[in-house]
């Protein structure tokens, strides 16, 4: 039998895990598996009521996918307040707190599962995240920062493990609401969606589907976070995704260019590809134009010579003509 193709969906991910779970299960293994089962059914309820999907469950683990970042977003607000409800009866030191990241991103479905970097991006956020904390990437932000009566803490750019590029990540901090929030715009309508059952994934819509035009800003923020999130790739179908996505979009030339380089590169011998890529790392953040230079001058045709003449560019720009 052939394998189910791979579909490509943007969406709003979130992940969570419960903060200390080792620490629990080493006091009381029974008792915590108890309380974990009693929470789940809350945080899957809260799911359900936001028209979100549970695409994978590993452990203290939960991973959900919603066609809508603030449905995402006001969900993981959601359940950290009824967690806390929950904990209060349970002595301190048996309480559970989940840490929970909220990511908009492609990503790769199959079988109902969902992969990619910007599942991936999604549990670094929650690992960044404080036990009973919520932090979300800029282009979540840009969805909902207007739209909640909350405030934000950016946090700035944080370097994450296996992921290429610095992400920006802000805080939601639940506890000051903007008193100023206008009405009619706060997330308290989105806790309004009838329960529902899960949804399948197939029926989850895309985040940009149906975006009136005063959304623009927004949807520009997800190309660039999608952009992102792939720009360092070597697989050709992330650029192919993203070219599908965005005929139009502001990086179309660049995603040509990489899948160009990516198909000479099939036929390349890995140790080569294995240097340049080392030779690139070694380069591509540095601020010394000599040593951008000396990356084209080896690779002139290289897989990021299109990059590298950017990145030359920027410097240039910053330090003045290069003498």
């Amino acid at each position: 039998m052939e394998a189910p193709p791979l579909e490509r969906r943007l969406v709003a991910i979130l992940a969570a895990d419960v903060a200390g779970y080792s620490r629990l299960m080493g006091i009381d293994e029974e008792g915590t598996l108890a309380t974990l089962s009693d929470f789940r059914l809350i945080t899957d309820a809260l799911i359900a009521r936001h028209r979100g999907r549970i695409c994978g469950t590993a452990g203290d683990s939960i991973l959900a996918a919603f066609g809508s970042a603030l449905a995402a977003v006001q969900c993981a607000i959601d359940i950290q307040t009824e967690l806390a409800t929950a904990n209060e009866v349970l002595d301190e030191d048996r309480r559970m707190q989940f840490r929970i990241g909220v990511n908009v991103g492609d990503v790769m479905v199959k079988e109902g599962d969902i992969f990619g970097d910007g599942v991936n991006i999604a549990a670094r956020l929650e690992g960044l995240a404080q036990p009973g904390g919520i932090c979300i990437s800029r282009g979540i932000h840009d969805h909902v920062a207007k739209k909640l009566p909350y405030h934000f803490e950016d946090l700035g750019e944080q370097s994450v493990k296996n992921i290429a590029q610095p992400i920006r990540v802000f805080r939601i901090i639940r506890d000051r609401p903007k008193l100023e929030q206008a009405s009619g715009h706060s997330g308290a309508q989105e806790s309004e969606l009838p329960a529902n059952e899960p949804t399948a994934l197939d029926d989850i819509p895309s985040l940009t589907e149906g975006a009136p035009a005063t959304s623009a800003p927004d949807a520009q923020s997800v190309e660039i976070e999608f952009w992102d999130s792939i720009k360092t790739s070597v697989r050709a179908q992330e650029y192919e995704a993203y070219l599908e996505q965005y005929p139009e979009g502001s990086f179309v030339a660049l995603a040509r260019a990489r899948l160009e380089a990516i198909a000479e590169d099939s036929i390349r011998d890995p140790q080569d590809r294995e240097i340049e890529l080392a030779f690139w790392d070694s380069v591509r953040e540095s601020a010394n134009p000599a040593l951008i230079e000396a990356y084209l001058e080896k690779y002139p045709k290289g897989e990021f010579s299109t990059l590298a003449e950017i990145r030359l560019r920027e410097v240039t720009q910053e330090s003045g003509p290069v003498g």
